[in-house]
């Protein structure tokens, strides 16, 4: 065993890097507390206490590490780094953005901070600054297909006809523990139930088997359940996946991407769900074509989707992040795929910055 304080603060240091480097967040914490109680104030170490409270969801322990670091030296960018992230998570952009800015005086290459301070001025409105702020972490090495999606929201660039894989997996994975609480709780999300609530309305006795497309953490499983005998729920988030399976609901869940889920199935379902799904979905003609060709004569393909905007003929890309449908492009995608329009409304589906987000809810039933 070391015999002095000094190394038994750097075996406890190596340890905890060792434990971050695996994935294994909590010891890699104890070991760091365990370093910095033989050695208080060690820079090094606090800098990998706030990058690991930041792994464990713990943005305000975080905060403080990273603050003791830049009370000694100033110009730590890996500290500005981990203040930036902290105050993301807080909920605090106003602030993370001068951080992100200071971090970026000091490492003027650092292409995941430029996208970071893109990101904070496109959801502030300052469309202009943020193309600037993406086009310097495209030149910087960023994800080509991740920027060119980004600036296609701000109209700077044409718009895939879907979101990037790599951003909805991402999204969702690290947003699966907080998704309900947040999306129901503070965003007034309730798209999951108003398909649910409609289909006995539409749909005499149980379903045969119901497939729920974009399943995420299972909000429409308890609801859907009572009136199916087998569900099925597929998501591209494994994490979501995860959370669904706690629930106990589902007969079979999938990690995959919808559209190529359906592609691929040979199961047939006489329901079909998405719930808030086709947001990441701009062009819908192969979901509709794959959806058609796995549903039994008479089945029932409901789904929400954002309303776009007067002027747009099919789908639009949102500053948001997020794809918005016209109703008459719907309608002509249900008539071209076999499906007959039996109800279609519109509700409000989620708030965003305390707006109400107008949804389209559609029900078809496949001829």
């Amino acid at each position: 065993m070391p015999d002095t304080p000094f190394e038994q603060a750097k075996l406890q240091f190596q340890t905890g890097l060792a434990c971050f480097e695996a994935g294994q967040y909590l010891p890699a914490h104890a070991h760091f507390e365990a370093a910095l109680a033989l050695l208080p104030g060690r820079v090094s170490t606090l800098v990998n206490l706030a990058a690991t409270r930041l792994k464990l969801g713990r943005p305000q322990a975080a905060l403080d590490a990273a603050d003791q670091v830049l009370a000694v030296e100033p110009d730590n960018a890996d500290a500005w780094l981990h203040r930036a992230k902290a105050l993301l998570e807080l909920g605090r952009p106003e602030h993370a953005l001068p951080a992100f800015e200071r971090l970026l005086a000091l490492n003027h290459g650092h292409a995941p901070a430029w996208c970071a301070r893109g990101d904070i001025l496109r959801e502030l409105g300052r469309a202009g600054e943020a193309e600037q702020a993406y086009r310097q972490a495209l030149a910087h090495g960023a994800d080509a297909e991740l920027i060119g999606y980004y600036l296609a929201a701000l109209g700077a660039q044409p718009s895939p006809t879907t979101s990037p894989r790599v951003y909805v997996e991402a999204l969702f994975d690290a947003y699966a523990n907080q998704f309900e609480q947040h999306v129901v709780q503070a965003l007034h999300y309730r798209a999951h139930e108003v398909l649910a609530q409609t289909l006995p309305r539409l749909h005499a006795g149980r379903f045969s088997s119901a497939l729920d497309l974009g399943c995420g953490t299972g909000l429409c499983g308890p609801l859907v359940k009572p009136l199916v005998d087998r569900l099925v729920g597929v998501d591209l988030s494994s994490q979501m996946i995860d959370q669904a399976r706690a629930r106990g609901v589902y007969d079979h869940l999938v990690h995959a991407d919808v559209t190529e889920h359906l592609q691929h199935a040979h199961e047939r379902h006489d329901l079909v769900l998405a719930a808030d799904v086709f947001i990441y979905i701009g062009e819908l003609s192969p979901v509709f074509a794959a959806v058609a060709a796995v549903m039994l004569q008479g089945g029932l393909f409901c789904f929400s989707a954002e309303v776009a905007s007067p002027e747009a003929r099919s789908f639009e890309l949102l500053p948001s992040l997020r794809y918005a449908h016209a109703e008459s492009y719907l309608r002509e995608l249900a008539r071209q795929h076999g499906f007959e329009v039996v109800k279609l409304s519109r509700e409000t589906l989620r708030e965003d910055q305390q707006q109400a987000i107008d949804g389209v809810f559609a029900f078809l039933v496949r001829r």
